[in-house]
């Protein structure tokens, strides 16, 4: 019992005692920073990451949506400044499509379910009123589902019909878009929308839709009033044909030069003019032969004496004159005869004869293509001629004139040069400098997901090394006097096992020499007179 009692030693408690004041406020300072980056990693690690749910919401529908959020059990909150409506990030698409299920957000309009609550008695005014805040409500929803617009709004002006034709006015239309951040609309998609609202009011023209972005840009300015201006497709057509252009010179000095080595630029200058033109040309006067004979008249005037009218009046009396004809053979000579009748005398006779000829003449109607190209204007850069050496080292050179020659027939037959039309072909060589090349993927440390991966890697790592650099820079060396304490005990029970093993060896039918144990005895008083004393003290109370 007493071997027991020696071999006890002070508690962590009693070594804790023996500390300083010190040292005792940088182990509990120690001790705290340790529990608390456990707390905060663990409450980290438990934080959802929020993002965004909705953004620039009116307080209708912000209202709407929290009352559903709270129903749906899902945590949310504002982002600071920004007024955005927040839900953790795994449960965002679920959240919308409960939402959306809703109906919700609106987006601050009212569509046909205004028509739905009508009072009893109201006015027609009001009803028309009502119709046309449900209309534009309506067009602004189906504006507002093409992803580059964020929100719409829409104004009618609807007059009021008439019975006279002339007093008759067409509605009109006017949108303001707010467009999504970096977002652009394209002529189509401006177009689409025109068409849209055009078509859904009665009797509104395309022609009437004025559409502005929120910067109060005029997005549906697509041709002057004189309709003299380019639209966007001719504006795009002409890219087509300059890129066309540029896809065959370089297609076709590629295999020799390379496509790195080849630039090239084409101006085209296109005709969109509508021409049509009717010509009606006639031939130089023909010969008689040569031509055909339209119409033709002929007529004879006899005058003389013995031409007065005589015979039976009637029809036969009336009849036309035949023709008068020269007889081949002279009459015999009635003079000498009484009885026989005198000859007419012929006092002048008169002949006329009209002939009409056809004209010949060519009449035609040509109509003009559109988009002919009227001039082309191309420039070429080619670099200077790269060689390897048997070394790999690489040098360069200038083009010879052959070469420029064999590229300008190249590019010239593959535009169509014509230098009738006013064409130009500009060729240069010069030495590159720094070409970058074809894009380069993306490496793997930059995409998305592995920078977001990252960040998570990044939170734990951080945190591990604050834990880790609390424990080796403040409780450790706060721990070391404990350790001291510990070592010091150590040896003191070292003497102690000694006394205890020399006083077994006096039991031991062999006693040791009595003067080692006596030394032995005082070594130990000498060293550690607290626990010889303790061991004193038990034998004094009787603890054998």
């Amino acid at each position: 019992m007493a071997e027991q009692q020696m071999s006890a030693v002070p508690t962590a408690l009693g070594n804790f005692e023996r500390l300083s004041l010190q040292q005792k406020m940088g182990l509990g300072i120690g001790v705290a920073a340790l529990v608390a980056l456990l707390i905060g990693a663990w409450i980290w690690g438990q934080t959802p990451d929020y993002r965004v749910l909705y953004s620039n919401l009116s307080d209708r529908d912000g209202g709407a949506i929290i009352e559903s959020l709270q129903q749906l059990n899902i945590p949310y909150k504002f982002a600071e400044g920004g007024g955005a409506l927040m839900v953790p990030s795994n449960e965002v698409h679920e959240a919308r499509l409960k939402l959306a299920s809703q109906g919700l957000p609106k987006g601050g309009t009212v569509g046909f379910e205004l028509m739905e609550n009508q009072k009893f008695g109201i006015t027609q005014f009001a009803e028309q009123v009502n119709y046309q805040r449900a209309l534009e409500g309506e067009l602004a929803r189906s504006v507002q589902t093409i992803g580059a617009v964020a929100s719409a709004r829409i104004h009618l002006a609807i007059p009021k019909p008439s019975v006279f034709i002339k007093e008759q006015q067409k509605p009109s239309a006017s949108v303001v878009l707010t467009l999504r951040g970096g977002r652009l609309l394209d002529s189509g998609q401006v177009s689409a929308i025109v068409h849209l609202i055009s078509s859904s009011v009665p009797d509104l023209e395309a022609k009437n839709v004025t559409v502005v972005d929120q910067d109060g840009t005029l997005l549906s300015a697509g041709q002057d009033d004189n309709g003299t201006g380019m639209d966007a497709k001719q504006i795009e057509y002409v890219k087509q044909v300059e890129q066309g252009y540029i896809k065959r010179i370089e297609n076709i000095l590629a295999p020799l030069y390379g496509a790195e080595n080849v630039r090239a630029q084409v101006t085209a200058n296109i005709d969109f003019a509508r021409v049509e033109q009717t010509a009606e040309v006639y031939n130089p006067n023909p010969t008689p032969n040569e031509t055909s004979i339209r119409s033709q008249q002929n007529s004879e005037t006899l005058n003389g004496s013995g031409l007065a009218a005589s015979g039976v009046p009637g029809a036969l009396s009336n009849q036309p004159p035949v023709p008068a004809t020269a007889p081949i053979v002279a009459p015999p000579n009635t003079q000498g005869n009484p009885n026989q009748a005198a000859a007419p005398k012929l006092d002048n006779l008169h002949k006329e004869s009209t002939v009409n000829y056809e004209l010949n003449r060519t009449i035609s109607h040509t109509v003009m293509p559109v988009g002919m190209i009227k001039r082309l204007s191309v420039a070429v850069v080619v670099n200077d001629h790269k060689t390897t050496d048997p070394k790999g080292k690489v040098s360069s050179r200038p083009l010879t004139e052959k070469e420029k020659s064999q590229i300008d027939l190249l590019v010239k037959d593959a535009v169509g040069f014509d230098t009738s039309r006013g064409d130009s072909l500009n060729i240069e060589n010069a030495s590159f400098k720094d070409y970058g090349g074809a894009e380069k993927e993306v490496p793997i440390w930059q995409q998305t997901d592995m920078v977001e991966l990252a960040k998570q890697i990044a939170k734990y790592l951080i945190i591990t090394i604050i834990m880790l650099l609390v424990v080796f820079k403040v409780i450790k060396p706060a721990l070391r006097p404990l350790q001291a304490f510990k070592a010091d005990e150590h040896v003191s029970h070292q003497p102690l096992a000694a006394a205890e093993h020399a006083e077994e060896e006096q039991v031991m039918p062999t006693p040791a020499p009595y003067e080692h144990n006596l030394n032995l005895a005082k070594q130990i008083a000498q060293q550690e007179p607290k626990i010889v004393a303790s061991v004193i003290k038990e034998w004094v109370n009787g603890n054998e």
